[in-house]
């Protein structure tokens, strides 16, 4: 059986917290996936809810025990974007997740979202734009990439409480503005996001 991995990334826009990357290997056939999609939803994981995400988290899980999936996520914090461009966050924090997952040797077949590239030693490739609504194992990389990426922000949560990264996970809405602007910048945040509020 051809080995497919989908990859997607989550993150992108955020004033604060990593950027994340799964990648994806779906072993599973087109039968048992159809039945699985006859009882939830499965699309780009940011037109499902928290709650569908999460229950297909829990049967992403299940399959991996049974050895029908794997995956592999990598983040890339926030100093590091700041470092280095978001672009080359993206593309490093991408090489991490596949090289996790695969071996070039097999030549899997890479399917990315978007304008997202695997590395050159990946010769098997192809991007697709809107990937996560057509491909299955891209989906499911964006869902797995999301519920990840909001776990680690809401432990963030904890250690920042008075920002209220645990429901924005890092975007940039008015209550998070507000707590920029009374409390000031957490490591977490990316000062080349915010350069109007860095003195």
């Amino acid at each position: 059986m051809k080995i497919v991995i989908g990859i997607d990334e989550v993150g992108r826009g955020p004033l604060a917290g990593p950027v994340c990357v799964c990648a994806f290997e779906l072993r599973i056939t087109d039968d048992e996936l159809k039945i699985e999609k006859g009882q939830l939803k499965l699309k780009d994981s940011k037109k499902l809810s928290q709650k569908q995400r999460e229950a297909w988290m829990t049967i992403i899980e299940t399959w991996q025990k049974e050895g029908k999936c794997d995956f592999a996520v990598s983040y890339t914090e926030a100093e590091e974007i700041d470092r280095i461009g978001l672009s080359q966050a993206i593309k490093n924090t991408l090489s991490s997740s596949l090289l996790k997952l695969a071996d070039p040797e097999v030549d899997p077949l890479i399917l990315l979202d978007g304008g997202l590239y695997a590395p050159e030693i990946f010769k098997n490739q192809k991007t697709i734009i809107k990937g996560d609504e057509k491909e299955p194992a891209i989906s499911f990389a964006s869902i797995v990439a999301k519920v990840h990426r909001d776990q680690l922000m809401a432990e963030y949560a904890k250690q920042y409480p008075e920002y209220g990264f645990e429901s924005h996970v890092g975007y940039g809405t008015k209550a998070h503005y507000a707590a920029i602007k009374k409390h000031g910048l957490t490591p977490l945040h990316r000062r080349s996001f915010l350069k109007n509020l860095v003195k």
